[in-house]
């Protein structure tokens, strides 16, 4: 079975839906390949068994406020972003609970002797800390990661006790794996500026929009996939003049769900993407082979990346994210209604009794869930997510046991009988990593995709972690096509 269109997309998670939508706008049609059953990769929403009215995020749950790409492509789709609560997030190092410092950047302080940055490291903390507005610029000018950046320039509590919990827990790999120019976009130029970590900080800080430094969406991230997803379909209905027929009859279908691509090739009237059908009920029937051939190629998975070798000469340095694990819970505990840590907790890596990296109070967080599920299931109830795994080691699955006694230490409210449900997510290697070879591989990647007609490569393994990177990149990277 074959298939003549103007582009074609492979990969229905964010970046391919975004690029899809983008191409559509522009008036060309195209079709999205997704080798699995869903769409919206790492952003996909769930339900509790016992609270089914109540969909929640099982993955991607905010975006960051910089930039204006998520928000405006919220609007255009009619959806409602929202702030979080106005409640601090929280850290959990040295067996210790501490409110994060406001002013920061990835738990790095912009004034290290403000108080709350000395609840978190104490006064030893501060004087070493101090010193970095002082110390010449040439210490830790040369450090790729973050680990070593900030621990030349600011000292080992900031290091152990702000850093590692908030970057760790946010990319899910050590410090001396996060790339600085991956992580914190825009730090490593201000620092060369300023002569200071702290001060190439709060400079940082001073550009950033006001209010929350994430936004989510009213009903959960996972409604921008639906939308999405209603739009690139609907525009089938444009296709009247379109040469999209086999020898069973017209092919209308813009989203093909269970289509694998097995080969691409290039030929004078374009590229050539061959497909597998991976499960019943897709055209043909499991096992059958299609080929859709376009003008444009936009890939956003790096399982196809290697295809494109022929045309790009260069091969993707191969490197898995982290095993993530996502375990939701449903409680029934009324001492949350407190907020007793805010609108949750990043866990510093070794964090004796407890394995997660990051908590979040979701019903604290998100006032129109607290609403939702106050209205469904009464007063008292509350949803508490707990992520586990970083890159480069295994990550055993935690059962709601675990989570709730993990819960309790962090929130310091007992849980372990309070459990009503849960939800269990795995994410493995859905999170790019954030290391210099990495973005180093992917680097020279995109540049030589920038010389080959009629391709582009976008997606969280070349953009970066996190909805605010992944949405802009998608629609410059197919703007050129």
């Amino acid at each position: 079975m074959s298939q003549q269109v103007d582009a074609v997309v492979v990969g229905g998670g964010i970046a391919g839906l975004v690029a899809a939508r983008t191409l559509i706008e522009r008036g060309l049609r195209t079709v999205v390949l997704e080798s699995t059953t869903r769409l919206g990769g790492p952003v996909r929403g769930g339900s509790f068994e016992s609270l089914p009215r109540v969909p929640v995020d099982l993955g991607a749950e905010s975006f960051a406020a910089r930039g204006s790409a998520v928000g405006d492509l919220a609007a255009t789709l009619d959806l409602d972003v929202v702030e979080p609560a106005p409640l601090s997030a929280w850290g959990y190092a040295a067996g210790q609970s501490f409110p994060l410092p406001a002013a920061g950047v990835l738990g790095i302080p912009s004034v290290p002797w403000a108080p709350d940055v000395r609840r978190a490291i104490g006064w030893p903390g501060v004087a070493r800390a101090s010193l970095d507005r002082v110390l010449p610029r040439f210490v830790g000018a040369r450090a790729d990661d973050l680990g070593s950046l900030v621990r030349a320039r600011l000292g080992a509590r900031v290091t152990d006790r702000l850093v590692a919990p908030v970057a760790s827990g946010v990319h899910s790999a050590p410090l001396d794996r996060l790339a600085v120019s991956a992580v914190a976009p825009g730090l490593r130029g201000r620092f060369d500026v300023e002569g200071s970590l702290s001060r190439a900080v709060a400079s940082l800080r001073a550009a950033a929009p006001a209010g929350s430094a994430v936004r989510g969406i009213a009903g959960g991230m996972h409604t921008i996939v639906e939308a999405l997803a209603g739009q690139v379909a609907a525009s089938a209905e444009d296709w009247t003049d379109s040469p999209t027929t086999d020898a069973t009859g017209p092919i209308h279908t813009t989203l093909r769900l269970g289509h694998e691509v097995i080969g691409v090739e290039r030929a004078g009237d374009g590229w050539h993407v061959r497909t597998r059908a991976t499960v019943a009920g897709v055209r043909g029937g499991r096992g059958s082979e299609h080929t859709v051939v376009a003008p444009r190629l936009v890939v956003t998975t790096p399982a196809v990346a290697p295809m494109l070798e022929p045309w790009t000469g260069v091969v993707p340095r191969a490197e898995e994210g982290a095993d993530i694990r996502l375990l939701t819970l449903l409680l029934e505990a009324p001492a949350l209604d407190a907020a007793p840590r805010g609108t949750g907790m990043l866990v510093a890596p070794d964090a004796g009794p407890v394995r997660a990296k990051a908590l979040t109070h979701s019903t604290a967080k998100w006032p129109w869930l607290a609403q939702r599920v106050a209205a469904a299931a009464g007063s008292g109830i509350h949803v508490v997510r707990l992520s586990y795994g970083r890159i480069g080691e295994p990550t055993a699955a935690p059962d709601p046991a675990e989570a709730a006694r993990d819960a309790s230490v962090l929130l310091g409210v007992p849980l372990e009988d309070r459990v009503l449900d849960h939800l269990a997510q795995r994410w493995q290697g859905s999170l790019p990593p954030p290391t210099p070879a990495y973005r180093a591989a992917v680097t020279e990647l995109s540049g030589a995709v920038g010389h080959t007609p009629g391709l582009a490569v976008t997606g969280g393994w070349v953009a970066g972690t996190g909805l605010a990177a992944i949405v802009g990149h998608a629609q410059a990277a197919v703007a050129g096509l």
